[in-house]
């Protein structure tokens, strides 16, 4: 087990060993094990998601990767110069990061989409260890409200210090964190998040690594 990521077959959290072994049996293809992170450490830009998704990130084996969300995403880091290349919702498709990062503040697929406190905490240490090896990190996203106080926390801040707001940008541990709603198919579809209003969020994040 590295720092930075669990090994295949982490039993740190045992109900999302067990959950992952389930899906190992239903779908033997899948990938089926902790998630690593997507893009180089030397990038100066880290987006942090909640977790893989089952039929996404879980499947694919990179994050945000087979699912609505990731179509939304990625498309959006195209846009804004952040990728290149054909996103096709497998993880050989080609697609490239630049100068940006992708990870989750929880690696394994939880059931429900629903990671517990304790997953939450004993997942941080690789959370912290992934920021702490990125030398040139200047801003973190973090997407939803778990992962953005995940994210808080691994920073070293209390959540008092730096309160989650959709668009909000603040100095935490020595890096800008900008929260954003995350690009799920739920928010979207509510009018929760809208693509102009993730796109607006980028457009801030560009204009400040510019």
């Amino acid at each position: 087990m590295s720092k930075t990521n669990p090994d295949r077959d982490c039993v740190l959290c045992p109900r999302l060993a067990a959950f992952r072994d389930a899906w190992r049996g239903r779908e033997p293809l899948w990938h089926n094990a902790p998630v690593s992170s997507f893009g180089a450490a030397d990038a100066r830009l880290l987006i942090v998601g909640l977790a893989p998704g089952l039929r996404g990130a879980n499947a694919t084996g990179r994050p945000f990767t087979g699912d609505y969300a990731g179509d939304l995403l990625y498309a959006t880091l195209a846009d804004f110069g952040f990728a290149s290349g054909t996103y096709a919702e497998h993880k050989d498709d080609g697609l490239t990061l630049h100068d940006c990062r992708i990870t989750n503040a929880v690696r394994c697929v939880p059931p429900e989409n629903k990671p517990v406190g304790a997953e939450i905490v004993t997942c941080r240490s690789f959370l912290s260890e992934t920021i702490r090896e990125m030398r040139n990190l200047t801003v973190v996203m973090v997407l939803g409200r778990i992962a953005h106080d995940s994210t808080v926390r691994a920073l070293g801040a209390k959540l008092s210090q730096a309160p989650f707001g959709h668009g909000k940008a603040q100095k935490v541990g020595g890096v800008t964190l900008v929260s954003s709603y995350h690009c799920s198919r739920y928010n979207t579809n509510t009018g929760v998040l809208t693509e102009a209003m993730f796109r607006a969020v980028f457009a801030d994040i560009r204009a400040r690594l510019s």
